[in-house]
């Protein structure tokens, strides 16, 4: 079964909304331990937990039920994480950015932006003593291992929203296109598969 931790943004239509109603909303969807955010007009974000046999699954099941909550015509915009900045990572590793960059990142993807499956990989590679750096990473990957699993199918799902695959107002899944969406099937354990392609 794959756990993740991740967040869901909603753009939400043109309107005044009480933040009290918005968070309702989402408790009502059976999320309690949701956190929101609802501080960018005319945005939802959610942080939150949710499991399924597939990641991507666990997302989408996640945003059609709380999009069903939201107000008629919430689109699903984006999900996190899937580009993050050092300072995020460090953030949910317990360590300092300095930390991280003694290691050997991969490339920054946008605006400094890392791919999070990619830096999942140099930190379970840090974890277990392996890969490039002064000595085995002091980092707790056990809290971050949900966050940390949810980088690639947060990226899977945007990409899917981007081209269409994923229409983000219903969140289905075109026919013709789940392999798009489930191309390789990864086991969600960070430790399994923070570098499958």
């Amino acid at each position: 079964m794959a756990e993740i931790e991740f967040e869901l943004v909603f753009a939400l239509p043109e309107g005044d909304y009480d933040a009290f109603d918005l968070m309702d909303a989402v408790f009502e969807a059976g999320f309690e331990d949701a956190i929101v955010g609802t501080g960018v007009l005319g945005m939802i974000g959610i942080a939150l937990e949710a499991a399924s046999d597939h990641a991507e699954d666990a997302i989408l099941d996640a945003a059609r039920a709380i999009r069903k909550q939201l107000p008629a015509g919430s689109v699903l915009r984006e999900v996190r994480p899937d580009l993050v900045s050092l300072a995020d990572v460090a953030k949910r590793l317990d360590v300092t950015r300095q930390s991280l960059q003694k290691r050997k990142m991969p490339l920054p993807s946008q605006g400094g932006l890392f791919r999070m499956e990619e830096v999942a990989v140099v930190i379970m590679e840090a974890a277990q003593g392996k890969g490039t750096g002064t000595r085995k990473g002091r980092f707790s990957v056990d809290k971050a291992a949900r966050w940390l699993s949810a980088g690639k199918p947060a990226r899977r799902v945007n990409a899917g929203l981007a081209v269409g695959v994923i229409d983000g107002m219903t969140l289905e899944i075109r026919e013709d296109a789940k392999h798009f969406l489930y191309a390789d099937n990864p086991a969600t354990d960070p430790q399994n598969s923070a570098g499958a392609a």
